[in-house]
This record gives C-alpha cells, structure tokens and sequence, in this order.
C-alpha cells in the first residue's frame, strides 16, 4: 500500500463529504476489536466502496484494504487502487497477501459477502440467503468466513510451532513473508458484520447524471442507473446508517479435535495442502458465513418507508385504505418497537401519533408520492389501488433501483422475520380492530405516562391525589360522534370532568388528555415544552378518531389553544371550540416573563444557577386542582404556542365557537376577540359571559357554558359531515404544510 495514495483518497473522500448532503450516523462502534478484523458488510452503491475503508480507518486507525471487481484494475486507475491496497478477486496471491496482513494485523479487510451490488435487495429466497443479480442467483459468498479461519489457523499454529518446532515455524514466517515470529498479532481473529442503511432511497435525475450524459456519448445504461441512484444520494441528502454488530471470535470454531491436531502437527504444512481438518473448515466457513450474514440484515436500520413498502406488499387487497395502511405502520411501528428487536432510525424517537393526525413530518405522503410516481399504486377516490406487478421483483436488475424502487425498498426488510411476521398478522387484520387496537394503545400509554411521571415527580406534601391528573375516556351511548377536550395551564384533566360528564350524558364520547407536565408537580411542567403539550392532544385526538366516526376538539384556556392548533392542523377535526383562549395574557406575572426569562439564562451562562428565579407564585382559583407554584419556562412555552397559532388562524374553516368572560383577570378579551376575527371560519360563533374569574368552566352559572357548548356540539352532529377526498402532497413541487418545529424558535422579547 502506498501511504500517500491513501492519504490523498482520505482527503479527496473528506472533500467529496464536505460536499455531499449525505448524513452519516455511526451506531456499534464499540463492537470493533483489537487485533486481525475483518468487516463483512452488505453491498448496495459503489459509495461503499470508497467510503466505508476511510471512516473505517479513522475509527480503528488501522489501513484497512478491499477487495474489488477484477475489471476495476485497468490502466492507471488499477494502479492507483493497488497502491491503495486493493486486491482483485482474481490475483493468485490474493489469499496469501490478505493473511499475511491478517496475522500481523498491519492492516483490516473489508468484504462484501455478497460479491457484488445487490440493486433489487433480494437476498432472501425460501427462508434462505440467495443473492438475485442479473445473471441468475447464487448463495452468499463463505470467503471471508473461510479467510478468518485461515488466518487463525495459521497465527495459532505459528504462536504453537515457536514452541514446539522453531524451524517449522520460521518456514511459516518466510513463507508468508514475515519480517520475524514477533510480528505475530497475540489477539485473535474476528469478523465484524456491518450494516449500511440507506433513507430515504429516491433514485432521481440530477446535475451528476446530467453532467455524464453531456461529457460521454452513449452513456451506458448500467453506469447512468448508479449515478442517477447514488447522486440523488449524496446531493439531496440522505441518511447513512453505518451499524457493528458484536464480532465473531474465529478462535472458538477451530476447537474441535481433527482442527487441533492440524494446528499441532510437527509435520509440514503448506499454504494449500489437502490437510486432515479441511472439510471440518468447510463446514465452519458455512456456519461462520450464516452466522454473519444473518447478524448483517438484522441490523437493518428500519425507516418508514420500508413499514410502507412491506405494509403495501403484504396487503391482502389491492383497494387500500390510507387511513388503515397508516395504522398498520403505527401499529407496527409501535410493537415491534417492544418485541421485534428491530433497529429503527432516529425519526422513530419522535411520538408517532403523527400517522394519525397531520402527518406534519410527511412521512406518508412523501413516500405515496413517490409510490404514485413509480406506479406501485394510483389513486381512485378516497383509495389507493396497488399495482402488485410494480412491488414484485420481475425487474431488470440494472434499473430495479429506478424502475421499482418500492419493491426494493420492501425487500430490504424481508429477512426481520419477526418484523414480517408482525406486518403479515396486521395486514390481515380488519379496519374496526385497527382502530379498537390503536385507541387502546394509546390509552394505555396515556395513563402509564401519567403514573411514571408522577411517582418520578409528586411530593406527597403538595401534590394533588393521583385521580385530579389521570387521563380519562367517557363512553357516550355511540360513535358518531367524539369530543377531544383539553384542560388549561398549571391544572389538570380534573378540570373539564364536569363539561366532559355533561357531553357524555348527551351520547358523546370524551377523551380528556393529560397535558405534559400537569397533574404531578410544577418541577415536571418547568422542563416541558409546548410542543409536547401538542403530542399528547394528538394522541387524544387519535384515541377519538378511532373511536368514533367525527372529531371534535375543544379546551380551556391553553387546552383552548391547543385544541385551536388541532383544528388547523388535523384535517379530521371537523369542529372547534375554545373557552378562554389565551392570545394575549394580563397576568402580571406574564408581563414579567421575558425579563425574568432573560434573567435566568443569563445565570446559567455564568454557572449562578442558584440566582435563577424558576417559579412565582400562584394563587389559584381551584387550590384543590391548580399548582401553587408557576414556572417561568412554561409561561415562555405557553407564549410561544399562541405565538405559533396566531398566524394560522385564517387556515381553521371548520365551525367554531369561541367563549370568553369579559372580566377575565388572565385572559384579556381582546385576545379572543382577535382570535375570532381571524379565524377563516364561515360558520363561528362568539359567546361572552360576565364571569368574574378565569375558570368559568368550574363554580357557579358553569353550566349556562356547558349548554352553550352543548348545544353547538349537537349542531354538529345534527349537519352532515363534510366530503373529504383523499389528498396525496405533492412535496417535490408545493411548499410543504408549515411544522410546529418552525415555531419553536421564541418570540421577540418584550419589555415588562
């Protein structure tokens, strides 16, 4: 290997990434051993091919050398790659160059198992590795399996004859072109399994492919597939998981007894005699080869698409409801998350709730876009009809990744079989048990929460019972329709129990959700953000969804807000109401906020921590549910949500009822009436009572409000529910749907 040609492709490499849009996440390096390693990785794009002995090199500090195709060592390029220390396949030294480097551990190796670019993924036949390509099929290659337990053999027998026979052993060192024996690597022999995953895979034209087709006439067909493919990769960005599994120690396959007598023989052995234990290393080569073939693709880093693309596959029908498809892929999402022992990518930390609700990180509608696009379904009403043809493999194998990328996607994830086991069972399933399942989850989620949260934060002497903060569901007597019913700032779900009863008396189903940070202790709601506030209206949302057959979603005071947002972010809400919206605050300690929020971060530059001033005092209307302490984060995050809402109010179409009480001490009434004016509603009403408090939700005349939300709520349920067409976001060529993630940023300061 040339030093300064490694070098120079590190440098030229580390250009290309500074470049590149590409995402690398590194997961398992710890995995990596000392001594002889050689990495068996699963092969898709030539980007492996130049990237992985780079970032290889940097984790391990080792070179680390490959093996390529034979028709890549051409003129000076075959050259170039030589000096690198690139092996053909075809060398007749290549054995023994790779083991000699082995067993001084002067350098890693990196193997490709399945000895080519597997483009359709389909390495899975029968329950069996088998590696489709254009020429046919053929099992995974055992070489590299077959190379470690060389290399072993020969470092064990080497480490034994400098014992036992000195003379043998420095043949050996000769023969392998061994400065002297003390070179010998005293560590084992390992394989490590590597998994790269790419997300998302979108094989489209780009200025690479373009730039080709004008510089080379008759570009041919084969080379323009993998620009087009691995281009798009790195200009448009995309997410490279690199996975190490837990390597495989080649000392313990080689303790058998005819290997042992091998390994001590006094006799002479050469490089390629036919020796006793040979069919013995055989089987172990088979077993090795499994072993990491098997730990290669169960380290699949597991996305939405592929959920999407095995949910699509497996469906029985081809008329597919989205609605259900995308409640497959929760429920798969959330339970093999718990039992499958799966791998997901970073975008499943986030709450999933999203593929019920809005959809806002487009998760679905960028990938039935795509499938759109690629043929493999075609929207027909409010359903998707599936072009089963389009997710077969019955492609090209050159221009799979193109032409079929759905069904590549798919079969990526064929060989998690508990995963498509899990995808089978649900694919079967029918829509009302999705729902009753899904609504179920979530209430369950919903209340085990709740209970962690509150063991983890309440203080007996100051917190409030366990049953003023549990989560609850009231069942109306059917399931036309359902309410959503968010409870306000520092209190808790006990707060709307008597709107909730009262709705449920008149048959309507009520879902009450614990806002985060409520119902345990003020330190809990200090360290929440709105956004989190939003997931769990969300999921309440979702739990009604699947209840009933229309939503309605309606709060108090920041649950009005919140309830506000839900409105004109979940096309499902097909009604809103909102009790004392809080768009603009009188609250002195509101005032306050901005310069007390400025205050403590300013300490906690400076490490005073103890100088900061977290909570104020509360004075609550209902002590026996309301925090007597406020923290100053949460009135900065309640700040922020309205600011977020304010903007989007003209997007809410849906009927609306808006109340207020004049004499609100908190909420100033010209706050609502702005929320009023700018909701894009033609069908709203305003109510205003003259309360003289805030939570006029609660104590006397309550229930004058709780008829006139009553009576609106029967409004809706009385008018026929709206045409909702199946809409598919065009992502590449719209402006996508605004995320709340835009507006967690904090509003201008304010002086107090």
């Amino acid at each position: 290997m040339n030093s300064f040609a490694y070098r120079t492709t590190g440098l030229a490499i580390k250009t290309i990434s500074g470049i590149s849009r590409a995402r690398l996440n590194i997961h398992g390096a710890e995995h990596i051993p000392q001594g002889p390693t050689i990495f068996v990785v699963n092969h898709f794009t030539r980007i492996e091919t130049f990237l992985l002995p780079y970032h290889l090199h940097r984790l391990t500090g080792t070179p680390v050398w490959a093996l390529a195709a034979p028709e890549l060592f051409v003129g000076k390029f075959g050259h170039y790659l030589e000096q690198l220390g690139a092996v053909s396949t075809r060398s007749p030294d290549r054995d023994r160059l790779m083991v000699k480097s082995l067993l001084t551990a002067e350098a890693c190796w990196l193997i490709f198992p399945e000895g080519r670019m597997v483009k359709n993924k389909k390495i899975m036949e029968k329950g069996r590795f088998m590696i489709s390509y254009a020429g046919g099929k053929h099992p995974p290659h055992s070489g590299a399996a077959t190379l470690a337990l060389r290399t072993e053999f020969y470092r064990q027998r080497l480490m034994e004859m400098i014992e036992s026979n000195p003379e043998e052993a420095r043949r050996l060192a000769e023969r392998f072109m061994l400065p002297s024996t003390d070179k010998i690597s005293p560590l084992p022999t390992s394989i490590v399994p590597v998994n790269l995953t790419y997300y998302p895979l979108r094989a489209r034209d780009n200025i690479l492919n373009r730039l080709a087709g004008w510089l080379v006439d008759d570009l041919p067909q084969r080379i323009t597939e993998e620009i087009m493919t691995e281009g798009a990769m790195l200009l448009s960005g995309v997410d490279i998981d690199i996975r190490f599994g837990e390597p495989i120690t080649i000392s313990s396959c080689l303790s058998c007894q005819v290997i042992q007598d091998d390994i001590q023989s006094p006799g002479v052995i050469g490089f390629d005699d036919h020796i006793p234990s040979r069919q013995r290393m055989r089987h172990e080569a088979l077993k090795i080869m499994r072993q990491y073939m098997a730990a290669i693709y169960r380290m699949t880093t597991v996305n939405h698409d592929h959920l999407f693309a095995a949910c699509l596959k497996k469906a029985p029908i081809n008329r597919i409801d989205p609605e259900n498809l995308k409640r497959r892929v929760f429920l798969a999402a959330q339970t093999c998350a718990r039992s499958c022992d799966v791998y997901f990518h970073t975008s499943f930390d986030m709450d999933q709730t999203h593929l019920l609700t809005d959809d806002r990180y487009h998760k679905y509608s960028e990938f039935i876009h795509f499938a759109i696009e690629k043929g493999a379904v075609s929207p027909d009403g409010p359903e998707l009809v599936k072009n089963s043809s389009r997710l077969a493999t019955m492609f090209d194998f050159h221009r799979s990744r193109i032409d079929n990328p759905v069904g590549v996607i798919a079969n990526e994830v064929e060989p998690l079989t508990r995963l498509q086991r899990r995808i089978s069972r649900l694919s079967w399933q029918p829509g009302f048990w999705l729902k009753r399942k899904i609504a179920h989850l979530l209430i369950k989620r919903a209340k085990e929460d709740f209970d962690e949260d509150y063991e983890r934060f309440s203080d007996p002497e100051t917190s409030k019972p366990k049953e003023i903060g549990r989560p609850y569901l009231i069942r109306g007597d059917q399931r036309r329709v359902g309410v959503v019913l968010a409870h306000g700032y520092l209190a808790a779900p006990a707060e709307v129990r008597g709107l909730a009863e009262y709705l449920g008396k008149m048959g309507f189903w009520v879902y009450v959700p614990r806002l985060k940070g409520h119902g345990t202790a003020p330190e809990d709601l200090a360290a929440c953000t709105f956004q989190e506030w939003i997931d769990c209206m969300d999921a309440g949302c979702a739990i009604i969804r699947n209840l009933c057959r229309r939503v309605i979603a309606g709060g108090f005071s920041t649950g009005a807000g919140l309830a506000l947002d839900l409105a004109q972010r979940v096309p499902a809400v097909e009604a809103v109401f909102a009790v004392s919206a809080p768009l603009r605050l009188q609250d002195m300690v509101a005032r306050f906020v901005p310069a007390v929020d400025m205050w403590n971060r300013l300490m906690g530059h400076i490490h005073l921590e103890e100088a900061q001033k977290i909570f104020v005092d509360n004075h609550p209307e209902n002590p026996q549910i309301n925090y007597f302490k406020n923290p100053i984060a949460g009135v900065r995050e309640l700040e922020r949500l309205m600011a977020s809402l304010e903007p989007r109010l003209s997007r809410i179409t849906v009927p609306a009822l808006v109340i207020q009480s004049r004499e609100d001490p908190v909420v100033n009434p010209k706050g609502t009436e702005k929320i009023f004016k700018l909701l894009g509603s033609t069908d709203k009403q305003m109510v205003m009572f003259n309360f003289q408090r805030h939570g006029i939700l609660l104590g006397e005349g309550a229930d004058r409000v709780y008829r006139t939300i009553g009576d609106f709520v029967e409004h809706i349920r009385q008018s026929p529910p709206p045409d909702r067409p199946m809409e598919v976001v065009d992502t590449t060529q719209s402006e996508p749907a605004p995320q709340i993630a835009q507006y967690l940023k904090p509003p201008p300061s304010t002086k107090p």
